[in-house]
């Protein structure tokens, strides 16, 4: 073991279970939230009167305007911290033993990659939480970037994070063609149908993350390759990008986006949770 990971139990929490239940929290809370999301998305596609494709904003409002839909924020943020707890726990403890190769590493990397965007994501359920309602400040992800494109370390920065999200894309589109997310959920407790189910609803979940993702990335690539930030887009703008191929299109990956959160909901229930 290194020395690394000798020191990384002394700050995560002990013992395992309570790791354990921090995961599961987290995969509760990202099966509600994309739930929602596809929900949304489905609602913008066929057309009903003032829906749009949504952003993390839009569906935090959507549970905030539900029943005790506050408490419910709040738990979402809380188990989107739990989430990236396992993220860090998996990379830094090598639960998975990825190993110290490139490979290894690069996957462990991923990890971290991951824990910090749902950090992200956290850190703004929580804050809108806090206060109640939408937060009005200035939007300045856009200068920035302008501004950091200007400069060299920018566009290359900006290019490896966009590299980054578009294979991971391709990762979730392979794992749900090859079958290796089904390793994630324990089905000793469920029937042969409901594990085929399990199975079927997991891959078509898993395409339709992987195609949303892959297009992000290949919008943050193009921004980078000709410096421009506009390029950029977002949930909503990579949904607007599906809809212009299509209502049809657009309806499949937010059924997809459905099928994911109900998977989500169910490793919460069932997981299989490796090394700790």
């Amino acid at each position: 073991m290194s020395s690394l990971e000798s020191v990384v139990p002394t700050i995560l929490p002990t013992p395992s279970t309570s790791i354990r239940a921090l995961a599961r929290l987290g995969f509760l809370s990202i099966g509600f939230v994309y739930l929602v999301l596809g929900a949304l998305t489905i609602m913008a596609a066929i057309g009903v009167r003032g829906a749009d494709t949504a952003d993390q904003e839009q569906v935090f409002q959507t549970i905030q305007r539900l029943p005790l839909g506050q408490v419910l924020l709040w738990l979402v943020a809380v188990g989107l911290v739990g989430y990236v707890v396992w993220r860090f726990t998996q990379a830094l403890l090598d639960t998975e033993h990825q190993g110290t190769t490139t490979a290894g590493l690069a996957v462990r990397g991923f990890y971290i990659f991951s824990g910090l965007l749902y950090l992200l994501l956290a850190y703004y359920a929580g804050k809108m939480a806090w206060y109640g309602h939408k937060i009005q400040e200035p939007d300045t992800t856009k200068p920035f970037l302008r501004e950091a494109l200007h400069h060299g370390y920018g566009q290359w920065l900006l290019g490896l994070v966009g590299l980054t999200i578009l294979v991971a894309g391709l990762v979730q589109m392979y794992r749900a063609v090859s079958g290796k997310f089904d390793t994630d959920v324990n089905g000793r407790e469920l029937t042969d149908a409901q594990c085929r189910l399990v199975y079927r609803t997991g891959q078509v979940g898993y395409s339709a993350r992987g195609v949303v993702l892959a297009i992000m990335g290949y919008f943050c690539v193009m921004a980078a390759r000709h410096a421009n930030a506009n390029e950029i887009r977002d949930t909503a703008g990579t949904f607007d990008a599906l809809q212009a191929m299509g209502p049809a299109v657009l309806g499949l990956v937010a059924l997809g986006l459905v099928a994911y959160g109900v998977y989500m909901l169910v490793q919460a229930r069932f997981p299989i949770l490796r090394g700790v």
